[in-house]
């Protein structure tokens, strides 16, 4: 395989993780918009969603099409749980203090996650046949690439759809942008912020359960892969949604083209290394504008 062809599969890993990362940005910008908090329990969503897929498809040997929508529904209902608990009934609203909250939860979580599953590396079954499919130039792609591609790019529209033309999903746009001019005209506030925790939960899921068949999962699968998501959450402009997407295809990128053309051994370091350097250079993101743009 020459360079071009080497690259050329490097951009298609780089473009299938970079949609992952998109839908995990886009997870922690939904409940930042709604609460102004950053919600690293994020992470954890990742986990139980690809470890609760396994748990249905290989023990329990349940449909992967039903385990799909019951592991994204049951970590949606997690994240609900978490809002409508410990979030709701702090007893400091300061938005530090609820941020090392979300730490202390995803300690519970993650650990919780340890103790029923144990710390072994499992595979879940691809959704459909794992035969490459050659490409002119060479490189190949696996159909779970094009799995990945599909189911993001639909979650994408779906949001889109919902947040401009539902009823709902304005009043989650409004308490976005003024959470007391919401609650004075009638937006059941809280409601908003419940379903802004259960979306975030059902994005992490759904990322952890794509992922996982290339990756393999496990308890922990979501720290790196929730830190990578929020580093380009950061990259594209904290809070917009359109930068969520956007930073998570160049972060994906960089990672897979430092990775194949430099060294593996980077790989990891890349995302933080761009974190460190938006933060210096351009703290409110690419397309940020001095405060983010609210979803």
């Amino acid at each position: 395989m020459d360079i071009s062809q080497q690259i050329a599969q490097y951009i298609i890993t780089g473009l299938t993780i970079g949609a992952i990362y998109a839908l995990v940005a886009i997870g922690f910008n939904i409940i930042h918009n709604a609460t102004g908090i950053v919600n690293f329990a994020q992470c954890e969503f990742i986990s139980l969603g690809g470890m609760f897929m396994y748990t249905l498809v290989v023990p329990l040997k349940v449909k992967l099409f039903i385990a799909f929508f019951i592991s994204m529904a049951a970590v949606a209902l997690i994240g609900a749980l978490i809002e409508r608990g410990p979030i709701r009934h702090a007893r400091s609203k300061e938005i530090i203090i609820l941020i090392f909250l979300t730490i202390g939860i995803s300690e519970v979580l993650r650990g919780t996650a340890q103790e029923v599953w144990g710390t072994d590396n499992v595979g879940v079954p691809a959704f459909s046949g794992e035969s490459p499919i050659h490409l002119p130039g060479g490189a190949a792609i696996v159909p779970q690439h094009i799995w990945i591609f599909a189911i993001t790019v639909l979650i994408v529209l779906m949001l889109h759809y919902f947040f401009k033309r539902t009823l709902m999903g304005k009043a989650m746009r409004a308490t976005a942008v003024n959470r007391q001019a919401a609650m004075l005209v009638g937006i059941p506030v809280n409601r908003m912020v419940l379903l802004s925790f259960a979306f975030s939960g059902g994005l992490g899921a759904v990322a952890g359960m794509i992922i996982a068949p290339i990756s393999t999962t496990s308890y922990d699968t979501g720290i790196m892969l929730g830190l990578k998501g929020f580093a380009a959450a950061i990259l594209g402009g904290y809070g917009n949604f359109a930068g969520a997407i956007l930073g998570g295809t160049i972060l994906g990128l960089m990672e897979s083209l430092g990775a194949g053309l430099i060294s593996s051994q980077y790989k990891d370091a890349i995302a933080f290394f761009v974190l460190l350097l938006v933060l210096f250079l351009k703290p409110e993101g690419i397309l940020g504008y001095g405060e983010s743009e609210k979803v």
